[in-house]
Formats: C-alpha cells, sequence, structure tokens
C-alpha cells in the first residue's frame, strides 16, 4: 500500500498502484495516454498537445483522461520523464570522458524531442528516468573528490548546457530559409555584419566577423553543430577538472 503522504502526481509519475475505485475499469492506462501525447508531440510539436486532441487520438473524450493524469501540466511532466528513457549504458573510464559520453547521450534523446526543451522546469528531477540519468552522472563523479553540494551543481550545469544548446539549436534551424543549410546562413551573417559593423565603435566585433569563424564553406550541419556542442562542453569540463584537483 502506497503511503498518502505520496501525492498523487508523484504516484503517477512512478507508476504506482492507485487506491483501487469503483465503478468500470479504466480502458487506459496512465502509459498509454503519455505515449500518444509524445508522438504527437513528436510529429506536430508542443502546441498540438492538448488534452481534447490527445483524447480524439485515443477514442476518448480530453474529459476522460483526467482519470490517468492530473493536469495539462502533470501530462507535460510525464512527457518529458518517458521520453528520456533510461540512460545508455556509459562505457568510458576516466570521469571527464564518461561525463562527455554522458551529454553526448543526453542531447541525442533531446534531438529526437526537440520539443522537451520548450517546458519550463518547475522542479528538481522527480521521475524515474530522471532520476535514472541522475544516478548514471552520480556514478561518474563518483571518481572524483568533489562534494555531494559540487556534484549537483555540474550536474546541473551540464543538462541545462545540453537543453538549452538543442533548443537554441532548433530555433536557429527554424528561423533559416528553407534549405538553407547551417553553414551557408553562418556564412552570410557573418558576411552581412562584417560590412556593417564599424571597426573604430566594436574593434573586437569587427575582427571577429572579418575572421574565419563564419566563413566555413559547404561544411556538413552535423559537424559543425558537434564542433560547437563539444567546444561548450569542454570548456564546462575545463572549470569542472579545475574544482576536482
Amino acid at each position: 500500500m502506497i503511503s498518502e503522504d505520496v501525492p498523487a502526481a508523484l504516484r503517477r509519475l512512478w507508476r504506482l498502484a492507485e487506491p483501487s475505485r469503483l465503478g468500470r475499469r479504466p480502458t487506459l492506462d496512465v502509459d498509454a495516454v503519455v505515449a500518444e501525447a509524445v508522438r504527437i508531440a513528436d510529429g506536430e510539436g508542443l502546441v498540438a498537445v492538448t488534452l481534447p486532441n490527445v483524447g480524439k487520438s485515443l477514442g476518448v473524450t480530453g474529459m476522460s483522461l483526467y482519470r490517468y493524469v492530473g493536469s495539462k501540466d502533470e501530462l507535460l511532466t510525464l512527457m518529458v520523464d518517458f521520453a528520456l528513457g533510461d540512460p545508455p549504458p556509459i562505457t568510458a573510464g576516466a570521469w571527464r570522458t564518461a561525463l562527455r559520453e554522458w551529454a553526448q547521450a543526453q542531447r541525442a534523446v533531446l534531438q529526437r524531442h526537440p520539443w522537451a526543451t520548450q517546458i519550463p522546469v518547475s522542479g528538481p528531477p522527480a521521475g524515474p528516468h530522471q532520476i535514472a540519468w541522475m544516478e548514471s552522472a552520480l556514478a561518474i563523479l563518483a571518481r572524483t573528490r568533489l562534494d555531494w553540494a559540487h556534484k549537483v551543481g555540474v550536474m546541473s550545469l551540464i543538462g541545462g548546457y545540453v537543453a538549452h544548446f538543442v533548443r537554441q539549436s532548433s530555433e536557429l534551424a527554424a528561423g533559416r530559409a528553407e534549405g538553407q543549410a547551417q553553414a551557408a546562413a553562418e556564412r552570410a551573417y557573418g558576411q552581412a555584419l562584417a560590412r556593417l559593423v564599424d571597426a573604430e565603435r566594436f574593434p573586437q566585433a569587427a575582427q571577429l566577423f572579418s575572421s574565419a569563424v563564419f566563413g566555413t564553406p559547404n561544411a556538413p550541419d552535423a559537424d559543425l553543430a558537434d564542433a560547437d556542442f563539444l567546444l561548450g562542453l569542454d570548456l564546462i569540463l575545463d572549470g569542472v577538472a579545475q574544482r576536482a584537483a
């Protein structure tokens, strides 16, 4: 028997048995509702995830879904944890390499479900899959001499960086002209700003826009994105290494 002290939303998040109720046997369950909501978000975006839409897709009314989720906000929380899934095994031995692998794995998940980065974080990780990712990171950080506060800080910093990078990449891709590659967009941006920026007023910015940073021709988008992601991640890990030492 689950303690009544555990809120109903947490019981549903962890798929714990609810107290039995009289009446007809439910035709769905939490997993079916959440899986369908994730499918809709993956295909049509987060804006399409409404209780009426999810209910219609499942052949029931939107109101009937309140038997399985307490609110739209709770459904979003359930969706994020469901989409994360369990983390893959981390094979690297050195903690820095392992954290790099952990971050790249989380990025891969969020790239498959970019809508998850649009949901505001309303509290600390609470779902079973979120805790599984936390456990994976803590197991890596156990190889360092960092205390608990620093371990939590490192997890939050890297997790936040990953989510921000995926969201920004998704938004920039949506803002580019149809069919325009990242390299072409960056090159056009650099060339335009190089002509506009006054070297006397903005000497450092002028040097930046005339540099090779925005001049990578015909580079595959994936390679550019990977390089940008790893540059930022390595800067973070440099700081972690300094503190760990």
